[in-house]
Parts: C-alpha cells; structure tokens; sequence
C-alpha cells in the first residue's frame, strides 16, 4: 500500500507542476478556443490539462519500472511490456486526439474512430475481457473478447468525456471513484493472492489518483484551466482499462456460497462507480436521437446543465455530483468488505446506500422545493391595484425565471 501510495504522489507532484507549465504556455500562445454558446464558464480558459495528465501518468509508469527492477513483487506487473507499452501508446493517442479536438474542433467521428484506436491496441495487446464472474461463463472466442473490451472502452471514455462541463467535477468525481475501485482491487488481491498485493488494475487506478489530485487545484472554482477533451477521455481510457484488468481476478467456481456475491462486484462496481456519468450519457443519446441528430453532437442539456437551471451554484452542483458518486460507489464496495472482512451480513451494506441515496435525492432536489415555496408565498400576498383594490399577485419574476429554466430543460 505504501508504494502505491508513493507512486500516485510522484503522480500528482508532476502532473501539478506540468500544470503550471503548459498554463503559462497556453497563455504565451493564446491556445485557447472562444466561449461556446453551452459553456458555463464566461472568459476564454486553457482547455489542455490533459497534457500535464498524462506526462504526471507516464513519469509515474516510468518510476514504476525502474522501482519494479529492485522490487520483485512490482516486477509482476512489467512481465508483460507489451501491455504496458499498449496502455501508454493508447494513452498517447487519445491525448493527441483530444488536443486537436480542443483547439480545432474535430467532427464527432474523427474522434470516435480515434477512439477505437486506442481501444483496439488496448485489446490487442492482451488487457481483454476473457470471463465473466458468473458461474465460470467465458467469452466464446478471441475476437469476441476484443469487441467487447473495445465496446466497453469506448463507451467509457465518452460517458466520462459527457460529463465533464463544470469546473473541478471529472477530476473529483474520478478521484472518488479510482478510490474506491483502488481499494477493491487492492483488497481483491489480498484476499485471493495473500503473498502478492499487486496488480495491474490497482497500479493504474493509484497513478489515476495522483493525476486527478495534482489537477484539481487548478481545475476547482473557479478553473484556471480545463482537461478538456485529452484529459477526459484518457481518464475515461484509464478507468475502464483498470476494470477490465481485474475482471478476471475472482474465480466464481472456487468460492462457497457465503462468498459468492463478491464474485459480481468486478461487474457491478465499475457500473457504480461511473453512475452518474452512464446516467448522463444513456440520456444524451436518447434525446438527440429522438431529435434525429447524432448522438455525439454537443447540447445544453446535460445533468450538470439542469442542475444549474434548477437554481443550484456551481459549487453545489458539483459537490452534488461527487455525493451520487461516493454514495453509488462506497455503498457497492461495502458489499464486498463487510462480509468479506468483518464477518458483517450485507444488510448493513443496503441500509448505507439506501441511506446514502435518500440524502443524495433529497440535496438534489431541494432548490425546487424552495422555489415553490417562495413562488407561492409571492403569489398569495397581497397587492393593491392602480385604484387602491387588494389583489392576488398572479404573475412575478419566479414564474418567468421558471419557465426560461424549463426552456433550457
């Protein structure tokens, strides 16, 4: 745990600094893009954070090797350089393409053919989708397990690159997810691998957290600079390939009954760390397909969107977002620790996320029943008419700043 720790701080120390750097330099060559009309931010602001990302996650992987060369049970990691070398050169290919995007603008299938690239070298090179934790069920074929592993890498990416539209909120939102899965992965192995506690997926998920950690400083409210596209899709790229890797970590048919359930959290987890991102985008592709556009065409309407429009701050909107994705993921890993751990029925594991959910829903929701309640009490106090006569109000600026909101809705 303590080298891991080590290395996701390497992480963040360079990636912080690597900040610094390509900030001053965008400012000195003015490489940012004009405000969009569905921005939320008002001022032109540096959308290249990805670099620094991904230069604070290569530096960390190189470190890695060098330590892995005096550390025997890291150096299971690199007995495959293929896969290393896969990860990175996706890695560099899905920042190269997001910086292109973010200062030209590239055509939605520009970027998704981009994207299953890099997936595709990902899957080719070994990190695939071999089985699945129920009941011993395998992947019918080679070919089968690429096009799954590319599908699930390539949605990923996009869920994550959907979301990110407010200041701090992927970088948060993949910090406390990549926690949670670090702690999973991390105890997985420990519990089935007693003498080795590391592994590939929780590796990447530590160099994940520095990243995001070394990021969010510049990138909390308000932004000095944006990840933009090269920064969300490698965190999505890095998420999903994590999964992926420790997929395959839990042998369904060598558990008792009583340790069974653990064997779907490979599967359930990754769903519940990413909630709120495949939420936001199941919705988008609906609603532009309905509308008969691409679903990859860009809009006003995403979550982060209608929260503001409901009447919360920006801050509040993104603590908001960081409360669905603690509650989704911790309530998930529970399920797994208590049983496991501390010998605890799953119950306990239901009555947090149940818990957790209500508080969530109830915080989300809350601008709305404040409004109402305000609009109400504006509308049934009385006023008196050019004559002097008491009336009802009927109409105030919350009915029409209720219905410009609807609009945007």
């Amino acid at each position: 745990m303590t080298l891991f720790i080590l290395l996701a701080l390497v992480s963040a120390v360079v990636t912080f600094l690597m900040s610094i750097v390509v900030l001053k330099l965008t400012h000195k060559y003015r490489l940012y893009p004009k405000i969009r009309e569905r921005d939320v931010h008002t001022r032109p602001t540096p959308r290249l954070g990805g670099i620094a990302m991904f230069l604070g996650i290569l530096v960390a992987f190189g470190v890695s090797y060098l330590v892995a060369s005096q550390f025997a049970p890291l150096r299971l990691i690199f007995a495959d350089p293929h896969q290393i070398m896969a990860i990175l050169g996706a890695a560099l290919l899905i920042v190269l393409l997001g910086v292109a995007d973010d200062i030209w603008d590239l055509d939605w299938m520009t970027k998704l053919l981009g994207q299953f690239i890099a997936a595709g070298l990902v899957a080719w090179q070994g990190v695939q989708v071999f089985s699945l934790p129920i009941g011993g069920l395998t992947v019918g074929s080679s070919w089968m397990s690429i096009v799954i592993t590319v599908m699930a890498i390539v949605i990923v990416m996009n869920m994550i690159n959907f979301i990110d539209g407010l200041d701090g909120l992927v970088a948060g939102v993949a910090l406390i997810a990549n926690g949670v899965f670090f702690i999973y992965s991390y105890l997985l192995v420990r519990d089935t691998s007693p003498t080795n506690y590391f592994n590939l997926a929780s590796l990447i998920a530590a160099l994940l957290i520095g990243a995001c950690v070394g990021f969010l400083p510049l990138n909390w409210h308000p932004a000095k600079m944006f990840m933009g596209d090269a920064g969300a899709l490698l965190v999505g790229l890095l998420m999903a390939t994590s999964a992926v890797a420790i997929t395959g970590q839990v042998d369904p048919t060598s558990m008792n009954r009583a340790q069974l359930f653990p064997a779907f959290i490979p599967l359930i987890l990754p769903v519940a760390i990413l909630i709120i991102p495949l939420l936001d985008f199941g919705l988008a592709v609906f609603r532009r397909v309905r509308a008969g556009k691409s679903p990859f065409s860009a809009d006003r309407k995403h979550l982060h969107h209608r929260l503001l429009d409901m009447g919360h701050s920006h801050l509040h909107a993104v603590l908001i977002f960081y409360g669905w994705t603690a509650a989704a993921s911790v309530g998930c890993l529970l399920y797994y620790v208590l049983p496991v751990f501390f010998g605890l029925p799953t119950w306990w594991a239901t009555v947090f996320l149940v818990s957790a959910l209500v508080i969530c829903t109830v915080v989300t929701l809350a601008p709305l029943s404040r409004r109402k309640a305000i609009e109400a009490a504006s509308q049934l106090a009385p006023v008196t008419d050019a004559i002097g006569i008491p009336t009802i109000a009927r109409l105030d600026p919350l009915d029409e700043a209720s219905d410009n909101a609807k609009e945007h809705v």
